[in-house]
């Protein structure tokens, strides 16, 4: 079979499900190797990532006309199903030519014999429309929570999540918003280095929503972007951008002043922490503890100043060797990623409840090191791309018990110095962004400083 978007697609869920790829990763690398046009490309993402969003909604679906349970179902097989019902669901795409190319693919990559088999299964889905469906699936759960996670294909537990993460903000009416929007293609976010990027490189580009320095690229690669191509504009979510500029605008900055980023990979903030850096007159290292995300890191950075320093240390211990070192810290601490759903959309099927506890503890630890590593008077983000209230308010409020001299500074209120039009919730001191809200990951944010040594 020729190279397609299905093909490619195919290829990426298969290299997601059995080699634990990252799509957004991979997809890149499988379509530079394709040379799909920019149409197909598009195709080909849409037919991946939406598979991957919807996965759990066409599963009941295809248990429904495949009268067997998923887990029944030969996995190669289940997932061409998968592909097939997200183009007769999820796309426009004619019901023919979804039956026929799907069918095609199973004979293919799977066996003639599992081809027989996804013909029936996918006729079975053409026969009904997917609000149609919907019904079928919803039928008999009682649960609210269960129903919401088949309806919006997340894990029964994230939903739970996100629920109480919404109601600390007032916004529980909102959980539906919130999710639907974990199911929609987010625009390719850019951000402007300072001190690199010159005012025309926005010019024909939408301004923000949420970052000053950010913009939003509606369609198209933005390796057709001059800027990109020379470094001086960069992909980057906006709600990280905000993270990184808190850190920068939380006080005033000193001569001289000493910045590290705790755990740097893969090094999106810490070219735009190099950068701010560079314009402020400040030193700025890196950490990250893997060598291979390290090197990312580097790569990331050098377009800014490729002398910076990026160490490869484990950051539970970066304490012993760099203790009362650093002005400003960003511990962008390893989460479940529960607030990146958009643009990772297997994530929300690899993580489970249990990753959460581990993760705290590693949150913890992390955040003592960095503790130790801040000097009086100095400024600590704590970062998360997650939501989840146990690697976000549960953190903080251990930190307060916890860490000698911490005071917690009004993240909301030098969020709205940065952008004034957040609708923050400023009856709290930690920041909470919101997909649905902010068109940005849900990023969580909490700046300390060290009153004493």
């Amino acid at each position: 079979m020729r190279t397609s978007s299905r093909t490619v697609a195919l290829e990426l869920l298969f290299a997601v499900e059995f080699d634990d790829a990252y799509a957004n990763l991979l997809l890149p690398k499988l379509l530079t190797a394709s040379r799909l046009d920019e149409r197909d490309s598009a195709l080909a993402q849409e037919l991946s990532f939406g598979t991957l969003r919807w996965q759990l909604f066409y599963d009941r679906i295809i248990e429904e006309c495949a009268k067997r349970y998923a887990d029944e179902i030969d996995l190669k097989s289940l997932i061409v199903l998968r592909l097939g019902a997200h183009q007769l669901l999820g796309m426009r795409t004619p019901a023919h030519a979804a039956l026929d190319e799907t069918v095609e693919l199973a004979k293919q990559f799977v066996s003639r014999g599992a081809a027989g088999f996804v013909n029936g299964v996918l006729r079975r889905v053409s026969e009904r429309k997917r609000d149609e469906w919907l019904a079928i699936v919803l039928q008999g759960l009682e649960n609210p929570a269960e129903k919401l996670a088949v309806e919006f294909s997340h894990p029964i537990w994230v939903v739970k999540a996100m629920q109480q993460s919404l109601a600390l903000d007032g916004r529980e009416s909102e959980l539906q918003d919130l999710l639907l929007a974990d199911n929609i293609a987010p625009l390719v976010s850019l951000v402007a280095l300072p001190g690199l990027a010159k005012k025309s490189d926005f010019e024909d580009l939408p301004i923000g929503p949420a970052s000053p320095i950010g913009a939003q690229l509606d369609s198209g690669d933005p390796n057709n972007l001059v800027a990109f191509r020379e470094g001086r504009i960069r992909v980057q979510d906006q709600g990280s951008q905000l993270a990184a500029l808190a850190l920068v605008e939380a006080k005033p900055i000193a001569e001289n002043e000493r910045w590290l980023d705790l755990c740097a990979g893969p090094g999106g903030k810490a070219a735009l922490l190099a950068a701010e850096a560079q314009v402020n007159g400040a030193q700025f290292i890196c950490n990250e503890i893997a060598p291979h995300r390290a090197k990312l890191v580097s790569q990331a950075i050098a377009v800014v100043n490729n002398k910076i320093q990026v160490t490869v240390e484990d950051g539970r211990n970066y304490s012993v060797q760099h203790g009362n070192q650093f002005d400003r810290i960003l511990l962008d601490a390893p989460c479940t990623g529960l607030g990146a759903l958009r643009r990772r959309p297997e994530s929300r099927w690899r993580k489970t409840q249990a990753d959460v506890a581990e993760l705290s503890q590693l949150q913890e630890e992390l955040l003592l090191s960095a503790w130790d590593c801040l000097l009086p008077g100095g400024v600590l983000a704590y970062v998360t791309c997650s939501p989840h209230l146990a690697e976000t308010n549960a953190i903080v409020d251990w930190a307060k018990k916890k860490l000698i001299g911490l005071e917690l500074i009004d993240a909301n209120a030098v969020l709205a110095e940065i952008n004034p039009n957040l609708h923050l919730n400023h009856n709290r001191k930690t920041a909470q962004l919101w997909p649905h809200i902010h068109q940005t990951d849900a990023m969580f944010i909490a700046l300390f400083t060290k009153t004493s040594g």
